[in-house]
């Protein structure tokens, strides 16, 4: 397969799965293994392209980061807990990225560990849509310190790659007592810092062993995954309020035993 074809493939894989409850990073490593190619030397480049993804929620929500940076000059309380929750719920993730990062980066080569993730993950999704009772709390900024710590914790189990970082923090929020809409966009949010703390400590530590020539295979693979991820964010409201995390689960659970007796069966 030519190189700029699974570079726009995993552009689509990025973008697609970046805030789904499915796990981008599980995706793009089993997708790399399926199209035949090495994994481990396209694990930088899984990472490095999330700045598109990121770019979709800026632009998605561009009119709630405006009012909350002009909040922040007339101290409005309004978006300073906004901020405040982020960054309580943001602070986990990065102590913990670089403290594990050598243990993380060779998880990332790990597609069995995938596969396992996805399954677990999803049979949690229907443990949590049965039993969690979440209120409307009105909105991030609503949120209260401790149940954004608390998210911010759940998040980090998102480090093991085919949880989800986007299943791991909406479901962990719902435990917690937070609305589904809230959430979701709460997870959006917390995605902006995550990866782009996440992609800046992983160009940081891998940067001379990029390839001269993928530095323009991520900057097409970042443009594809935008573009697509713009779209499936809208869709993603529209499908959860209407039919909750349960199709997401019964497709993590039934992806991951497939992937599983696939590797077996190489």
């Amino acid at each position: 397969m030519p190189v700029l074809l699974l570079v726009i493939i995993l552009g689509i894989v990025e973008g697609v799965t970046e805030y789904l409850p499915v796990s981008s990073t599980g995706h793009l490593i089993l997708a790399t293994e399926l199209l035949g190619f090495d994994a481990a030397a396209w694990a930088v480049f899984n990472v490095a392209i999330q700045p598109g993804a990121i770019l979709a929620v800026v632009v998605l929500y561009w009119r709630t980061f405006r009012d909350v940076i002009v909040g922040l000059f007339h101290r409005s309380p309004s978006a300073i807990a906004f901020v405040r929750n982020i960054a309580l719920a943001f602070l986990p993730a990065a102590v913990l990225g670089v403290a594990l990062g050598n243990y993380i980066d060779m998880l990332l080569e790990n597609a069995v560990v995938v596969c396992w993730a996805l399954i677990i993950g999803g049979i949690a999704i229907l443990v949590v849509e049965r039993f969690a009772r979440p209120q409307d709390c009105g909105g991030v900024a609503a949120v209260s310190m401790r149940q954004s710590a608390s998210i911010g914790l759940v998040q980090c189990l998102a480090m093991i790659p085919g949880v989800s970082r986007s299943g791991a923090t909406i479901l962990g929020a719902m435990s917690f007592g937070v609305d589904r809409k809230t959430a979701a966009e709460f997870s959006f949010f917390l995605a902006v810092p995550t990866l782009s703390g996440a992609t800046a400590l992983q160009l940081f530590k891998h940067w001379d062993d990029i390839p001269t020539g993928q530095f323009a295979w991520i900057g097409l693979g970042s443009l594809v995954s935008f573009i697509v991820a713009v779209i499936v964010v809208k869709a993603f409201m529209a499908i959860v309020t209407r039919y909750g995390f349960a199709p997401f689960a019964w497709y993590r659970i039934v992806a991951g035993a497939a992937a599983l007796a696939w590797l077996g069966m190489r």
